[in-house]
């Protein structure tokens, strides 16, 4: 029988982009709601959810799914820190998969990032720059949070560290600190580029999205992954098998 999807934020673009892929892979669409709709009796006919809604919608879907035992993907970004930690403790009680990205070329970039801190000094600076279309509501996109918390806990730096661009007479950089730049214009899908800089050379790591399907095809896949899973929060390197 094949697996019933439950897209949460169905008129949205990813919303969209996992009505296309869907059937193409074989899965069915079993219901499709967005805010406002009755999302509870959405639950009823599918066997994994998929939510790409908004932030201040997670606690209900979170509720819902563990009430329901339903294994569940969130893509949905723009959670403060307390809210992200509040919430993947009770995500916990359900198979689930969070993640900023699910792009497979993404979280192949999240790894390299790890081990390029991981190998790289203090005296390779540390930046990321990332760029979104101008209809994007939050900043930093949850990707780029991402790349920035790989960093800070190979380096062993607090949040403190960040410094979301720069203005007037700064000083010198410090060696401790990482630098985040959002750029927002036109209808760019994704690029995110991790920077490490020294003396005498440069390395960058850059992944840039042209077609939003392949964050749909990543959540797809992960979908098909968590129904098979025991209670617990994931991410797309388990999934992909990088840890």
């Amino acid at each position: 029988m094949s697996l019933r999807i439950l897209i949460n934020g169905a008129r949205g673009r990813m919303g969209q982009a996992l009505a296309e892929a869907a059937p193409k892979l074989g899965l069915e669409i079993g219901a499709a709601v967005d805010v406002g709709d009755d999302f509870a009796a959405a639950t009823e006919k599918c066997d994994v959810i998929i939510d790409f809604s908004s932030h201040t919608e997670t606690r209900r879907i979170l509720h819902r799914a563990i009430a329901k035992q339903k294994p569940l993907v969130i893509g949905t970004t723009g959670h403060t820190a307390k809210e992200k930690a509040e919430l993947t403790a009770l995500a916990a009680q359900t198979p689930c998969v969070w993640a900023g990205n699910f792009s497979v070329g993404v979280n192949l970039l999240f790894a390299l990032t790890r081990r390029a801190a991981a190998v790289l000094g203090s005296d390779y600076d540390a930046e990321v720059i990332e760029m979104h279309h101008r209809f994007k509501k939050d900043s930093p996109s949850g990707t780029a949070e991402r790349l920035l918390e790989i960093i800070r806990e190979e380096r062993h730096l607090n949040a403190e560290a960040l410094r979301h661009g720069r203005k007037g007479i700064t000083g010198e950089r410090t060696p401790t600190e990482i630098g985040i730049h959002s750029l927002r214009g036109g209808d760019v899908v994704g690029d995110h580029t991790v920077m490490f800089a020294a003396l005498g050379e440069r390395i960058e790591l850059t992944h840039k999205a042209s077609d939003r399907a392949i964050f749909a095809r990543g959540a797809l896949r992960a979908a098909q992954w968590v129904v098979t899973q025991p209670p617990g929060v994931y991410d797309m390197q388990d999934v992909l098998g990088l840890k």
